[in-house]
């Protein structure tokens, strides 16, 4: 394995759901061993609960994340660190009134393809958002159904 830097504004862009997301260190630059991520999160915005089979971490470098874990609301603001293991079912929305800036490390790295997908086929929402737990299953993530439906259904 080579060694890597990455100087700020050298990775490409993804627009997941109309959040930037930058890949500071992918898949293929560690074997698929870890991979770290930059995203900004506008207040409101973040994934549906979800789980996956790959661990991630959370550092908050600005701003707030309102994380829902394995059901239990837990807020981490600038300078806080979240870890999730694997299968833990969580969802984040930003809860700051500028974007919040997280770093996002998944070990190993499988995440990277999803990101990529979701980039390239998910263009205009809502119209997209049908696509996306397809998305999410080619990739190992199981989105969860919303909490109304599973009381009314």
């Amino acid at each position: 394995m080579a060694s890597l830097t990455v100087k700020a504004g050298e990775s490409d862009v993804l627009n997941v759901l109309g959040m930037p997301l930058w890949f500071l260190c992918d898949a293929k630059d560690t074997q698929g061993t870890w991979s770290l991520m930059e995203e900004d999160i506008p207040a409101g915005h973040g994934p549906p609960p979800h789980r996956h089979d790959w661990d991630e971490a959370y550092y908050v470098v600005k701003g707030a994340l309102d994380f829902q874990i394995d059901g239990k609301p837990v807020r981490v603001e600038s300078g806080g660190f979240t870890y999730l293991p694997r299968n833990t079912v969580h969802s984040f929305k930003g809860a700051a009134s500028s974007p919040t800036r997280v770093l996002i490390f998944a070990i190993p790295a499988h995440s990277s393809a999803f990101f990529k997908d979701m980039s390239r086929e998910v263009v205009t929402v809502p119209d997209d958002l049908a696509k996306v737990p397809a998305i999410g299953k080619r990739h190992g993530i199981e989105f969860m159904p919303p909490a109304d439906s599973a009381r009314s259904g």
